[in-house]
C-alpha cells in the first residue's frame, strides 16, 4: 500500500509540472525573469540621538535546522546574512531569490536541538551516518535533487529522525556525545558566521538560536528565540528541550550565563498554536504564577514576536469580537482554534489583559513585553512582498500548486479525485492539493523594526530591552508611538517634534505613571512603505480593568484623505480603497502616505490601569494567494481572503 500511496503522489507531482506550461508565468518564472538588484553597501552614519527605524529577521532557519535540511534548504548561515544583505541564493526548488531591498539586522536561528544532526545523517562519510536509521537521509540532496521526485523521498523525514534520535538516547543505543559534538560544531561556525557578517552602522548580526520546547513534540508550541547581546564568551553548548522543556529552566540558564557577563533574551513566537500555553496563568507545571515566575519572566522575555509565516499572535476574532480587524492572517489550520478555550492565554492582546489582572493581584507583570515580527523562514532568507512569497518550507511549498493556491491540476484533476479521493480537495468545483491545507494559511509574514541611536548590536540590543520595538506584517512602515502630560500643545510640524517627545514624554515599550487628574496625550507618527500601499487609518487599541472585568476597545485616532473619525463610532468613514482582484492594482486617489496626531483617551480614568498601543492599516492590496492565481490565469479561492490590510503594530505603553 505504501509503494501505490507514493506512486499516485508522484503522478499527480509529474502531472502537476506538465500541465498548463504554456499559461502565465508561474513564481519560479517570475523570479527567474526579474533582473537581480545591485547590492551597495552604504557608509557608516552617525549616530542619531532621536533615533532611526531599523528592520530586521530574528527567526531564520539555514541547513542546520533538521526540519529545513529535509526540505531541501541548502543555505549556509554565511548564504542567510548574504541574502539579508541583498544578494541573491538559490531557493531550494531551484530558482533565485532576492529582497527587494536589504535589511539592516538579522539573526540566524537554527534549531538548538539536533542543530546539524541532519546534514551529518546525509553524510555518508560521518560517524553518525552509520547508524541504521539514517539510511533514508544518506546523500539526501545530492541524490535526491530538486525535482519533484525528490519530494516523494523528503515527506515525512524529519519527524520519523527525531522519533528515533529520542528513542536511541532514552534507550542508550545511540552515542549523546557524538550528538553534541556535532552540535558544537556546528554552534561554532554559526557564531563565525555571524561575526564575519558584521558591519557595525551598516549592517547588524546576533548570534542566536530556537530553543523548541512544546507540550507534544510537534504541536502546542512554546518555541523562543534565544539572541544573544555580542558572539564573547558564548556557551559551547546550547540550552535546548534535550535539558529540560519548562521555560523556567532556560531562563535560569540565561541568568547563569547573565551573571558570567553573557547577556541574551528569549522572544516566543507562535503563541497562536500553543493551545493557551504561551500565556498560561499557571507555570509548566500546573501552579499558579508566583512572583519568582514572574520577575524571571520579565526579565528574560522583553518581547515577543506578534506575526510570522504561521500567522498573526495579535487576537483572533472569537477574543475580540468588537475588533472588525481581528481576524488578520488568524486562521492557522490547527484544529484547536475551532475552542475558544484553546485561544485564551495564546494572543498577545489576550496576555496583555492578563498581565493588568497579575499586577492588580500585586504581582509583577510578567506579560509587560515589546512586540516586533520576524519571518520563521525555513529557506535562509524570508520573502518580503505579497506578490513574490515564495513561502516557507522549502521544496515542499515551492510552487503555487503545492501551497495550494492554484488548483493542483486542471487536466487530470477529475480522475486523479476518482482514483485517489484524498489527494485532491474540491473548492469552487476545482481541485486543489490536499496536504496543501495549511500551507495555504500561512502568512507572508513579517519583520521586526526598531528605534535605535545606529545600526550596530549595542544599539538595538539595547532598543530590544527598553521594547522601543515595532512589528509590520512586512511593509516597510514606520511608527513612533509616546505619551506624556507635555505633548498636548505639541507642534505637529515642528522639526524638534520628536526630540522634545523624548525630552516631554515616554516612548513605546515605557510605562508612564498616572497624574491625578490629568488625562495623557498620545503621539502617533506613521510613515508608509515607499514601495507599499498608502495608509488607511490609524488606531489605538486599549485595555484595562474595571470591577475586575478585562476591558479592551479599539479606537481609530487619524484617518486618510482629510477624512475625520465619527466621535461615536471612534471609526473613520470607508476612503473607498479597492483593489482589482483581475490583476492586483489598487486605487491610485485613495489614502496617505503620512500621518500625524496627537491623541487623548475620551474615556480615560485617572484610577484606572491600563495599556495602551498603536495599529497602523495599509489600503488593501492582494493577498499572496491572489496573486498565485492571477498569475497563473485562476480566480482565487472563495475559502481564502483574497486581499489583506498589511499594518504595523507598535510596542505598548503602560499606565500605572
Amino acid at each position: 500500500m505504501k509503494i501505490k500511496n507514493n506512486f499516485f503522489v508522484a503522478f499527480v507531482l509529474i502531472v502537476a509540472s506538465c500541465s498548463d506550461s504554456n499559461k502565465s508565468t508561474n513564481l519560479e518564472v517570475s523570479l527567474h525573469d526579474k533582473p537581480l538588484l545591485e547590492v551597495q553597501i552604504q557608509p557608516r552614519s552617525l549616530p542619531n540621538p532621536n533615533k532611526n527605524a531599523y528592520y530586521g529577521d530574528l527567526h531564520v532557519h539555514t541547513e542546520n535546522s533538521f526540519d529545513a535540511y529535509t526540505f531541501g534548504t541548502i543555505s549556509t548561515p554565511a548564504d542567510a546574512y548574504k541574502y539579508a544583505q541583498g544578494y541573491p541564493i538559490q531557493h531550494p526548488s531551484g530558482y533565485l531569490i532576492q529582497l527587494s531591498k536589504p535589511l539592516d539586522f538579522y539573526a540566524v536561528t537554527d534549531h538548538g536541538i539536533f542543530m546539524g544532526l541532519m546534514k551529518e545523517a546525509a553524510d555518508t562519510t560521518s560517524k553518525f551516518s552509520q547508524y541504521e536509521f539514517t539510511k533514508p537521509l544518506h546523500n539526501l540532496n545530492e541524490s535526491a535533487g530538486t525535482g519533484f521526485f525528490s519530494l516523494i523521498k523528503r515527506q515525512g523525514l524529519f519527524r520519523p529522525f527525531g522519533e528515533e534520535v529520542r528513542a536511541g538516547l532514552e534507550d542508550g543505543s545511540i552515542d549523546l556525545s557524538l550528538i553534541l559534538e556535532v552540535g558544537r560544531t556546528v554552534w561554532q561556525k554559526t557564531i563565525k558566521a555571524a561575526d564575519d557578517a558584521y558591519m557595525p552602522g551598516t549592517f547588524t548580526t546576533f548570534a542566536a538560536y530556537e530553543y523548541t520546547p512544546s507540550l507534544d513534540l510537534y504541536n502546542n508550541y512554546l518555541h523562543r528565540n534565544v539572541i544573544f547581546k555580542d558572539t564573547k564568551n558564548l556557551p559551547a553548548q546550547l540550552f535546548t528541550r534535550n535539558n529540560s522543556q519548562d521555560p523556567e529552566d532556560l531562563w535560569d540558564w540565561m541568568n547563569q550565563l547573565r551573571s558570567n557577563g553573557v547577556e541574551s533574551l528569549a522572544i516566543p513566537h507562535n503563541t497562536n498554536i500553543s493551545g493557551g500555553a504561551a500565556f498560561s496563568l499557571n507555570d509548566y507545571h500546573g501552579g499558579p504564577i508566583d512572583e519568582e515566575y514572574a520577575q524571571n519572566r520579565a526579565l528574560n522575555e522583553p518581547l515577543v514576536e506578534i506575526t510570522q509565516v504561521k500567522g498573526t499572535s495579535e487576537t483572533h476574532p472569537l477574543l475580540s469580537k468588537n475588533d472588525e480587524w481581528a481576524a488578520f492572517e488568524a486562521k492557522t489550520g490547527v484544529e484547536a482554534e475551532k475552542l475558544v478555550n484553546n485561544l485564551r492565554g495564546g494572543y498577545v492582546r489576550d496576555a496583555y489583559l492578563r498581565g493588568l489582572t497579575l499586577a492588580e493581584k500585586g504581582l509583577t507583570n510578567p506579560f509587560k513585553f515589546g512586540l516586533i515580527g520576524s519571518s520563521d523562514s525555513h529557506v535562509g532568507g524570508p520573502s518580503d512582498s505579497e506578490e513574490l512569497y515564495f513561502s516557507k518550507v522549502g521544496m515542499l511549498d515551492g510552487t503555487a500548486e503545492l501551497r495550494g493556491s492554484i488548483p493542483f491540476n486542471r487536466l487530470y484533476g477529475t480522475f486523479l479525485k476518482i482514483m485517489r479521493p484524498n489527494i485532491l480537495k474540491e473548492v469552487d468545483g476545482k481541485n486543489y492539493f490536499s496536504a496543501s491545507d495549511r500551507l495555504v494559511q500561512f502568512a507572508a509574514s513579517g519583520l521586526a523594526g526598531v528605534w535605535a541611536e545606529e545600526n550596530t548590536r549595542e544599539a538595538i540590543y539595547d532598543a530590544f530591552q527598553r521594547k522601543e520595538t515595532f512589528a509590520t506584517s512586512g511593509p516597510r512602515m514606520k511608527v513612533r508611538f509616546f505619551a506624556g502630560y507635555d505633548l498636548e500643545n505639541s507642534n505637529l510640524d515642528d522639526l524638534s517634534l520628536i526630540q522634545d517627545a523624548y525630552a516631554r514624554s515616554i516612548p513605546m515599550g515605557g510605562t508612564l505613571n498616572i497624574e491625578k487628574n490629568k488625562n495623557p496625550t498620545f503621539l502617533v507618527w506613521a510613515i508608509a512603505d515607499p514601495q507599499g500601499a498608502p495608509l488607511q487609518r490609524t488606531q489605538i487599541i486599549k485595555g484595562w480593568l474595571e470591577d475586575g472585568e478585562q476591558k479592551e476597545q479599539v479606537f481609530d485616532i487619524a484617518c486618510s484623505d482629510g477624512l475625520s473619525v465619527d466621535p461615536k463610532t471612534h471609526r473613520c468613514p470607508d476612503n473607498q480603497a479597492w483593489v482589482d482582484l483581475s490583476d492586483c492594482s489598487i486605487s491610485a486617489d485613495s489614502g496617505s502616505r503620512e500621518m500625524k496626531v496627537l491623541w487623548q483617551d475620551p474615556e480615560f480614568k485617572a484610577d484606572q490601569e491600563a495599556f495602551y498601543y498603536s495599529r497602523v492599516l495599509e489600503n488593501p492590496v492582494c493577498r499572496w494567494s491572489t496573486w498565485d492565481a492571477v498569475r497563473a490565469g485562476e480566480q482565487p479561492r472563495s475559502d481564502i481572503p483574497a486581499t489583506i490590510q498589511e499594518r504595523a503594530w507598535s510596542s505598548p505603553i503602560w499606565l500605572n
